[in-house]
């Protein structure tokens, strides 16, 4: 097998300009594309991977070595990729089994249009606890959410706001969760102490969300009209076409027993499936051959319902391939921007001019962000940032916790923001609703990087070495490993 030799061996590094064409190209022609033609983030993006190409080229790489960087960024993401098919099959085939009409059905009944917005929220916290993956509980309990959401007059973005800010609380604390491991092992800090510390920017956004959720229900409440009658026809309509069942609700429930006890995504996710699939056979008594379909085209029905259509023709693989070619030509694109050190060189010079603690953690809120519009993956926001600012913190006598909890609040918090980012692509591709138009309603991902610029700018909770502490060696990952 031929050696790829790093950066120095072949190639240079770049200069601060070389490093910002490729960055300033891509937030230049994604604007461009997105907000002035309408265009999809793909072509934007695939030219942007051109000229990211041709300066790495011009720094003296070869072509099979930026070939090679690019399939390694893309190995990384394979991962989600193939958890966002599988995402695909269980939609379609809790869908066809009766399970999402089913917890659509009694949701309906239980929750008010009032509650439903921070109880979606609080829900979503719980599931996502114990799932320990943001990904796994919006493709489960979050479609069913939706669903209701729909069922009560809700407005789509709103609901897909409280889904992802719960889903993202548990992603951010769960012991189980890959991000939550990811940060603390990247510069060397127990797990259970930076879950601790950081419930300290956590509990305040949460707290803050919940109450935000609640007024914007009430809100919402008051000014639509008396939904009974649209909810008991929907209700009505699914009944027709299904057999709801409160037996069907162990299927979700089996899911969630799996997760807490630390089950695989992709082989309880495909657990998951499976179930739909009999649920479809056995309990609808539908045509297998139409069911095993779906699990690829997604599930179809006509109905004089739109909401109900708009509900139920949903999932399959199809639905999910153009979130999958997004995340692959957003990995080429920051995987070049990796193996070059761009990234590397553009973090270096903002850490030279931020003298201050305060100018510091700010430094790394903004350069997480950075990474995911530019690195295109939460991954990407979480270890390039660590790794480059760990030796600074211990420079400066911060201690390395607040450097992890800073990478989660900006890195992992922000991700579902960013359309082209893996994280935000997922989101838009479950939920079905674009992502700057649920941005505005994630109050826990927008709220968590503002607390922690907060507390850079106060010195809450910001703790340094005192004299004679030793800081905790930096441990450090290579980016063509990911956490299983």
């Amino acid at each position: 097998m031929e050696i790829i030799p790093p950066v120095g061996e072949e190639g240079r590094l770049p200069s601060l300009f070389e490093s910002l064409i490729p960055v300033v190209f891509m937030m230049i022609s994604l604007v461009t594309g997105i907000f002035i033609f309408g265009t999809s983030p793909h072509i934007p993006l695939l030219v942007s991977v051109c000229v990211a190409e041709m300066v790495a080229m011009r720094l003296g790489f070869s072509w099979r070595r930026v070939e090679r960087g690019m399939l390694d960024a893309v190995r990384l993401a394979m991962q989600a990729v193939v958890i966002l098919m599988v995402i695909g099959t269980i939609i379609a085939s809790w869908i066809a089994g009766g399970i999402v009409p089913t917890l659509i059905y009694y949701g309906l009944n239980i929750l008010e249009p009032q509650y439903f917005l921070v109880a979606a929220c609080a829900i979503c916290c719980i599931i996502s606890i114990a799932a320990g993956n943001a990904w796994t509980a919006a493709g489960t309990i979050g479609i069913a959410i939706m669903g209701i959401g729909y069922g009560l007059g809700m407005q789509p973005e709103m609901v897909a706001g409280a889904v992802i800010s719960g889903v993202y609380f548990g992603d951010k604390i769960s012991p189980l969760s890959e991000s939550t491991n990811l940060a603390p092992g990247i510069v060397g800090v127990d797990l259970f102490e930076h879950i601790q510390y950081m419930l300290y920017t956590t509990i305040p956004a949460l707290v803050i969300s919940l109450i935000l959720f609640t007024i914007l229900g009430f809100s919402q409440a008051s000014t639509m009209t008396d939904t009974s009658a649209v909810t008991a026809a929907l209700q009505a309509d699914l009944k027709g076409i299904f057999i709801i069942s409160p037996w069907l609700l162990l299927v979700p429930a089996f899911i969630i027993v799996m997760m807490i006890f630390k089950i695989p995504a992709f082989p309880g996710l495909m657990i998951g499936s499976t179930l739909g699939v009999l649920c479809a056979i056995f309990v609808q008594g539908a045509d297998p051959s139409m069911v095993l379909n779906s699990l690829y085209d997604g599930y179809h029905i006509e109905t004089d319902n739109k909401t109900l259509s708009d509900l139920l023709n949903n999932g399959g693989i199809t639905a999910v391939l153009s979130t999958v070619s997004l995340v692959i030509i957003a990995m080429c694109f920051g995987g070049i921007l990796e193996f070059t050190k761009i990234f590397e060189v553009i973090v270096g010079h903002i850490a030279r001019i931020a003298q201050k603690t305060k100018s510091l953690i700010i430094s790394t809120v903004f350069t997480c962000i950075t990474g995911n519009i530019v690195g295109c993956d939460q991954y990407m926001s979480i270890i390039i940032p660590g790794r480059m600012y760990a030796d600074e913190y211990r420079k400066r006598g911060i201690k390395a916790k607040v450097l992890s909890r800073t990478l989660e609040d900006a890195g992992t918090m922000t991700s579902p923001l960013i359309p082209w980012n893996t994280c935000g692509a997922f989101m838009t591709t479950t939920l079905g609703v674009a992502s700057f138009s649920y941005l505005p309603y994630t109050f826990l991902c927008l709220l968590s990087p503002l607390i922690a610029i907060f507390y850079a700018c106060t010195g809450w909770t910001i703790e340094t070495y005192e004299d004679g502490e030793k800081p905790k060696k930096v441990k450090r990952f290579r980016m063509n490993k990911r956490l299983d």
